[in-house]
């Protein structure tokens, strides 16, 4: 039998790694583990893995049929005491302090004494590819969630509200068990900016170095390993990884919490053993109860009525929408202009270090669905909003490639913004008489240099608001219906006036630079023609560079 060698990076080994398990489907057969290979004594990991034999096809809805519960009666072990405080740690968000007042969360609780059957009843009810197994020690973390740590279950069940769809989609789009979805309450209690003692932050509770094989970006301003969709991503590769190895998720997920490397110890010391209950006690303390407070999450998710537990409704918003930024931009600037709470900012983009999107490539920026619209109608002024102060230029290092500034217009009072979209033939000054404004402002706003606009460009332009709609239409006229507004007709042939040195071949005209001409007083003399199309068809970048004497070719348009 052939077999494979897989080489786990020293970097995963003896990581503090922060995910849960997974249940292998009924049609797949672990691996037996190889022979052991000698470690250093930096415990790098190189096992060999057997392939397993083909297994032929079956069900694909087999994994909704009810399988036993793998019982054990002879295990038995305390709760890690740091594992149940560390689930007071959620009650530090800034959406758990501002729970809605008028929601009670008081139920009665009647710790009602459930008979091992029940439990093992109901696990066999729910339809999983992992290994529910029952045992004392699944049945202690069962008793910790529905008795216990009541409160925080509930504010983790209201959460899940807004964090399960995310997974969900995730690990559907990867083909994994959506049972997945649950690692995070064991890992961080649903709390993206939560750190260990050992480093490990974030929803999946990523190691930098581990954040960092996964392509997370990590420095000064942003940790992706807060970012939900991101280090979902992530955990879900590193799953499908570990799986990879060891074919069973049991020992995935062990190995998620404290490392391959602790996980293959514990093997060896059994004897070869690989079900994680016959390594159980070979493996680190912090580490055993790990796999059973993902079955106790399962079944208290799914059987949370059973023991009156309700999810604690909150005033984090469930329906939002990313918009994707790549200017700087400090949270203070969005919540002084369209009036959000600096720290729902927080909480709703939680990879943020400093309150900032440091800019140079597109990072996203999630809020309240309901803001949304009001953040792109005032962009302009977010971005203007003291920027000198939370963005001083002094001592920046100027880039010779970049032509001009970043600009942001100060958008005038009790006027309406409307957009428009350049046409062939526009020019800044027809434009500008078009809505009545003058060419100075149109070239502020717009920043606009030498009167260069481009076709398809989205100009800027601010009216009265009674007439708002009247100008918006503007978009959707003929040149000739816009000059009528101005009270002009427009004829359908022109000639050029004899004084200029012109020369007609076929669909073209040639003209020759006069002093004192630039590329729009050009493109005036040729109705239907902007000065962009005169550059581009003579093949000109730099509109200064015009000379007398020079031709023109021009394109007349019909």
């Amino acid at each position: 039998m052939r077999r494979k060698i897989f080489f786990i990076p020293l970097i995963l080994l003896g990581t503090a790694f922060a995910c849960s398990t997974i249940k292998p489907s009924t049609t797949i057969k672990e691996d037996k583990v190889a022979s052991e290979n000698t470690l250093s004594e930096l415990d790098t990991v190189s096992t060999d893995i057997a392939v397993s034999e083909p297994v032929s096809e079956t069900d694909t809805l087999a994994f909704l049929k009810l399988n036993n519960v793998d019982v054990r009666y002879d295990l038995d072990d305390d709760i890690n005491s740091n594992f149940s405080s560390n689930l007071d740690s959620l009650l530090h968000l800034w959406y758990i302090k501002n729970t809605d007042s008028n929601y009670s969360s008081e139920r009665v609780n009647t710790n009602v004494t459930l008979s091992d059957s029940v439990y093992i009843q109901r696990l066999q009810q729910i339809p999983s590819l992992i290994d529910l197994s029952y045992n004392k020690i699944v049945k202690n973390y069962i008793k910790l969630y529905s008795e216990k740590r009541r409160s925080q279950v509930e504010y983790m069940m209201g959460l899940s509200e807004y964090y399960f769809p995310i997974f969900e989609e995730i690990l559907d789009k990867e083909g994994l068990p959506q049972e997945l979805k649950y690692l995070p309450i064991i890992e961080s209690a649903l709390n993206p900016k939560a750190l260990s003692r050992a480093g490990a932050s974030g929803l999946w509770q990523f190691m930098y170095g581990t954040g960092r094989m996964y392509k997370l970006d990590i420095n000064s301003f942003v940790d992706e390993r807060r970012d939900p969709v991101k280090s979902s991503y992530a955990a879900v590769k590193y799953l499908k990884d570990m799986y990879k190895v060891y074919g069973n998720w049991h020992l995935v997920i062990a190995a998620y919490n404290c490392g391959p490397g602790n996980v293959n110890k514990a093997i060896r010391r059994s004897g070869g053993k690989r079900n994680y209950w016959d390594i159980y006690y070979r493996l680190p303390r912090e580490t055993r109860g790990y796999v059973p407070a993902f079955i106790a999450a399962i079944y208290t998710f799914n059987y949370h009525k059973e023991h009156n537990l309700y999810p604690k409704k909150s005033n984090f918003p469930i329906a939002c929408d990313t918009l994707m930024i790549d200017e700087t931009l400090h949270f203070d600037q969005v919540s002084k202009v369209i009036s959000i709470p600096k720290e729902q900012l927080r909480d709703l983009n939680p990879q943020y270090r400093a309150d900032i999107l440091p800019g140079g490539k597109a990072y996203s920026l999630k809020l309240p669905l309901k803001l949304t619209s009001k953040f792109i109608d005032n962009q302009d002024s977010i971005f203007a909003y003291k920027k000198d102060y939370y963005f001083s230029q002094k001592d920046k290092v100027v880039n010779p490639s970049d032509r001009y500034q970043k600009f942001a217009h100060v958008a005038p009072k009790d006027k309406a913004k409307v957009y428009y979209k350049v046409k062939p033939g526009d020019a800044v000054g027809l434009i500008a008489s078009w809505f009545h404004i003058r060419t100075s402002d149109l070239r502020y706003w717009n920043n606009i240099r030498r009167n260069l606009i481009k076709v398809g460009q989205k100009l800027v332009v601010y009216v009265p608001k009674s007439k708002a709609d009247y100008y918006g239409s503007f978009n959707s006229m003929s040149y000739a219906q816009k000059q009528a507004t101005l009270g002009k007709s427009v004829s359908t042939t022109t000639t050029v006036a004899k004084s200029t040195t012109e020369t007609e071949d076929g669909s073209y005209v040639y003209y020759t630079v006069r002093r004192g001409d630039n590329f729009w007083t050009i493109a005036k003399k040729f109705p239907g023609v902007s000065n962009y199309d005169i550059m581009k068809l003579n093949n000109i970048n730099d509109a200064g560079s015009l000379k007398v004497g020079q031709k023109l070719r021009i394109k007349r348009k019909s």
